[in-house]
């Protein structure tokens, strides 16, 4: 494996990391739930405007999709992370809509070196996205595993 630029130990406790933006479009809302989500509001206009959603609405696993991909370009790819153990919760906050653009942002809460694995490290962090007029519309919290520097050194 090259060096890479995120390991354990350049996570810092309340540090944030932007992980960019994304423009949501309709084709990729409807392209998502035809194969993994197909309720009437994430497939049709006027189902979505008939919901409590407002609008033709991503679902919830596709913000978490898109969530993931803003990650992987802003850091994940660049860096020694082994995976994750799970999520201790996604909550989705508010609709993402067909033309809404989100920003996102990493915090992280909390760091641990492995007692079994001390060349693994533990990084705890919350994860949001906001659409364009500010609103939180997607939060999740989890503990990714890191290698640390020296194993690439």
């Amino acid at each position: 494996m090259t060096a890479k630029k995120w390991a354990y130990e350049d996570f810092r406790e309340d540090a944030s990391i932007d992980l960019g933006s994304k423009l949501v479009t309709p084709e990729e809302i409807i392209e998502f739930a035809s194969e993994f989500d197909a309720q009437p509001m994430h497939l049709d206009e006027e189902a979505g405007k008939a919901s409590i959603l407002g609008g033709l609405s991503a679902s919830g696993w596709h913000t978490c999709a898109i969530f993931m991909r803003m990650m992987c370009d802003a850091f994940l790819l660049d860096s020694t992370s082994q995976g994750a153990p799970g999520i201790e919760y996604v909550r989705w906050k508010r609709p993402v809509l067909a033309g809404d653009t989100l920003t996102g942002r990493s915090t992280v809460l909390a760091k641990r070196v492995s007692k079994s694995r001390p060349s693994l490290g533990f990084v705890t962090c919350r994860h949001e996205l906001f659409n364009q007029k500010g609103e939180q519309v997607f939060e999740l919290e989890n503990i990714g595993m890191f290698l640390k520097r020296e194993v690439f050194a």
